[in-house]
């Protein structure tokens, strides 16, 4: 994939457009968010798994998985999420 040169090389914003072609491709969702000035972040979910990448601004790259199971729970689930706030 072509990129936009900046100081003799391959820009982040190349990066970030080459890994939604291959989510795209791979019919993988995702969003797109930006939390920290030198990142824009990809969420994308799996079957059991959310994948969190983060291109930064330097073209390094962090991916942080969570595995989890596709078990259906009730609404008391949610009261421990939040007890777990306070």
């Amino acid at each position: 994939m072509a990129g936009v040169m900046v100081s003799g090389r391959v820009s982040s914003m190349s990066k970030v457009f080459e890994i939604l072609k291959r989510l795209d491709d791979a019919k993988v969702h995702y969003f797109i968010g930006r939390y920290r000035p030198d990142t824009i972040d990809i969420t994308a979910t799996v079957v059991g798994e959310r994948v969190e990448i983060s291109v930064f601004d330097d073209d390094h790259i962090e991916i942080s998985r969570f595995l989890g199971s596709e078990n259906v729970l009730d609404e008391g689930v949610l009261d421990e999420i939040l007890k777990g706030d306070e």
